[in-house]
């Protein structure tokens, strides 16, 4: 099984070079300010992206949002957050591993302490007991670490099933996979079911905290792809600094509790309306 996981991958990552280098579109070359605007948007692949934006849209009308639903029907909003953080606890080691190649000793630090408070007086983490206590969560992965360490983040893409990426944090997902000790155990151990029931819990726990949000956002977009595609910049952007932001974003913003933000401060160009219902801007 541990052949086919990294067969699997290997050919995920050709696929994936030989489908951006064969659809990338041509940059405007005698228009400067469509040129300005193809080089700010950073999406050369737009229509093949937009292909897979609509096979994942597809997929979550189809399978993910109504076997969402029903886990939403059947379990209480107390249980699923419960899961929720059983989930983030798992991944600690990831975050610890990122923290340390960041060089962030105090936020490794803190990470270690909620691992230790979540793992006991948390029940095993499915109370975030940390939080409660003043150690609040924060989030790491190698893309992150990358972009830490000076790598650009390549054009956009959209992934089957994963979604919004570019080449940097698509690199980082496969790291993480392979930093992860849960991973190591269940191939060496022959319990290949656990990375795929913990991947299935774990989309479909990102689909239960994102539900609103999504919905909100497919009402107000004029363009739904223009507006994934900005969230997730400035989302990216929010993770690598820590919160700090960044002067240059001039795309909305996911408020920490996963809520948009007020549409009267979205900026041009997101692709969403205003209260009014008149569009701030749509990428083209």
């Amino acid at each position: 099984m541990r052949g086919k996981i990294k067969s699997f991958l290997k050919i995920s990552v050709l696929l994936l070079a030989m489908v951006t280098l064969a659809s990338c579109a041509s940059a405007p070359r005698d228009d400067a300010e469509a040129l300005a605007e193809y080089n700010k948007i950073n999406d050369p692949i737009e229509p093949t992206n937009r292909f897979i934006f609509s096979f994942n849209q597809g997929l979550d009308k189809g399978i993910i949002k109504p076997v969402t639903s029903l886990y939403r029907a059947l379990f209480p909003e107390v249980v699923r957050t419960g899961v929720h953080n059983f989930l983030n606890n798992l991944k600690t080691p990831v975050v610890l591993a990122n923290d340390v190649l960041q060089g962030e000793s105090e936020r490794a630090g803190d990470t270690i302490i909620r691992f230790v408070i979540n793992s006991t007086a948390g029940i095993a983490g499915f109370r975030d007991q940390a939080a409660d206590w003043g150690w609040e969560p924060h989030d790491e992965d190698f893309g992150q670490t990358l972009a830490v360490w000076g790598v650009g983040e390549g054009p956009y893409i959209m992934l089957p099933l994963f979604g919004p990426s570019n080449p940097r944090d698509a690199i980082g997902k496969v790291v993480d996979f392979f930093l992860d000790p849960i991973n190591w155990w269940a191939e060496n151990s022959d319990n290949d079911w656990v990375p795929l029931t913990r991947t299935i819990i774990s989309g479909i726990d990102t689909r239960d905290q994102l539900w609103d949000v999504l919905d909100d956002l497919k009402k107000s977009s004029i363009d739904f792809y223009a507006a994934i595609r900005s969230l997730y910049r400035q989302r990216r952007n929010e993770d690598i600094s820590n919160g700090a932001g960044s002067k240059n974003n001039e795309t909305p913003n996911f408020s920490d509790n996963f809520e948009l933000d007020d549409p009267n401060d979205q900026p041009a160009d997101s692709g969403v309306k205003n209260i009014s219902g008149k569009n701030s801007g749509t990428e083209k």
